[in-house]
């Protein structure tokens, strides 16, 4: 296999490949089925054997999930470890895209959702009211920027792999091990942070009522999400199918809705 093989025209043909980031959206996968529609051409072109090129795609056919506008970042970076380092790098790759899916996926929609349309959009209003055309015209130039400069984005993430990779050097197991840390570090926070389960249940001795919830919290915050969490971590080590693991969290939820043991 070749090393750094990939050029500034296979880096593009991913960023265009990736504008169809959503289309392959799923509750299982997530972007994971739009990620190896977009890497295939490139991967192909880094691995020339057949089985090496499989086991790359089924690698990048695992939960992936943020701003699709930023993404062409991580995407370009995953592709410097693996134009280098080859399949010994997809442990890393994994880990880097579990890393920084979460926190750039808080940037881009606080940039590209909330902060620019703001921005357009009351200028454009205020314009359109005084009749001036121009508000139209800025979105237009600004969804055209767009257009070019995001397929460039897998560019700028290759170049930032490849020095993060020359950095290491050889040691690529420091790399993989810091950012399968800081991955750790971000699923736990968004375990207590962003799952919201407790338990309305109380018990009464004499005339004392405790809440279990209270009891619960004094012990482990955010013990039951923690425990919940666990479970399901069980059962995606069974192999169990995320579509089952879905369908049962659902019908858990509703029966211990309906009798009052959880909320």
């Amino acid at each position: 296999m070749s090393k750094n093989v990939l050029t500034q025209k296979d880096l593009d043909q991913v960023g265009r490949r990736w504008f169809m980031a959503i289309e392959s959206f799923n509750y299982e996968t997530q972007m994971a089925g739009s990620v190896v529609y977009a890497l295939a051409p490139a991967l192909r072109k880094i691995y020339k054997d057949d089985d090496s090129y499989v086991e790359a795609l089924n690698n990048h056919f695992k939960y992936f999930n943020t701003h699709p506008w930023i993404a062409n970042l991580i995407l370009g970076a995953a592709l410097a470890i693996e134009d280098d380092k080859g399949l010994e790098g997809k442990n890393a790759v994994t880990d880097l895209k579990v890393s920084l899916m979460g926190p750039l996926a808080g940037v881009g929609d606080s940039i590209f959702w909330v902060l620019i349309p703001t921005i357009f959009g009351s200028i454009g209003g205020y314009m359109a009211l005084e009749g001036n055309p121009f508000g139209l015209i800025a979105w237009l130039i600004y969804s055209a920027a767009m257009f070019v400069i995001r397929p460039k984005m897998v560019g700028v993430g290759y170049r930032s792999g490849m020095k993060l990779i020359n950095q290491f050097g050889q040691k690529l197991n420091v790399f993989t091990e810091s950012i399968s840390a800081l991955g750790l570090v971000i699923m736990g926070a968004l375990v207590s942070s962003a799952s919201s389960v407790s338990t309305p249940l109380t018990f009464t001795s004499g005339e004392v009522v405790t809440e279990i919830q209270g009891l619960l919290n004094s012990i482990l915050p955010s013990m039951i999400p923690v425990a919940l969490t666990a479970a399901i971590s069980l059962l995606l080590k069974k192999k169990i199918s995320l579509s089952w693991i879905i369908a049962i969290v659902i019908v858990f939820s509703w029966v211990c809705a309906a009798f009052g043991i959880l909320a």
